[in-house]
């Protein structure tokens, strides 16, 4: 993204936390194209036979995003990783739903690294993951947010960087030792 753009999604930014209706409209129209990479990184990382569609999916994160009024987004970056942590949740809610109609059958699964992802072997169910995170979360927050940015949402070690205040060797500490932990947590 060229730096006029993000400068533009800031400025757009700071009217939406502002209160200004129509600025919302303008920043959707502005990201979307990201917020449909987004959501086709996630989709790559589900089952084939899945139900909701990269369109659905951002649709659906969109309307959530409009209707929660209290606004607080920084930068970019930081609008992105809450985008991407909503599309996770719409995800989740959903295999949660398809799980209670079909008990464990066609368990939708995602692959934990992009290192791994071509190999079945190393895929994680969705559901599981997140209930991981969320106990990864109540141990260590940055490293549960390191990898719902980078992971989630496609952010690079610079961009969580700054979104998370901090440094990018911090980052990629808190990415390693949090993929350490979850391959951990998600073995079989």
């Amino acid at each position: 993204m060229a730096d006029a753009t993000q400068s533009d999604v800031t400025v757009l930014l700071r009217q939406v936390n502002a209160g200004q209706r129509d600025a919302f409209g303008r920043l959707m129209t502005l990201i979307y194209p990201q917020l449909r990479r987004l959501a086709g990184a996630h989709f790559r990382r589900e089952r084939a036979s899945h139900l909701l569609q990269p369109t659905a999916l951002v649709n659906e994160a969109y309307l959530r995003l409009v209707a929660h009024h209290d606004h607080n987004w920084q930068n970019r970056a930081h609008f992105l990783g809450a985008a991407s942590e909503l599309m996770r949740r719409i995800l989740v809610d959903h295999a949660r739903k398809q799980r209670a109609g079909k008990r464990d059958a066609d368990r939708p699964s995602i692959a934990l690294d992009q290192e791994v992802a071509a190999s079945n072997d190393n895929a994680v169910d969705v559901i599981a993951l997140d209930e991981a995170l969320t106990v990864l979360a109540r141990l260590s927050g940055r490293q549960a947010r390191v990898v719902e940015l980078r992971y989630f949402g496609g952010l690079t070690v610079p961009e969580i960087a700054a979104a998370l205040g901090t440094t990018t060797r911090t980052v990629d500490r808190d990415w390693a030792a949090a993929r350490a932990w979850l391959r951990l947590r998600l073995r079989p």
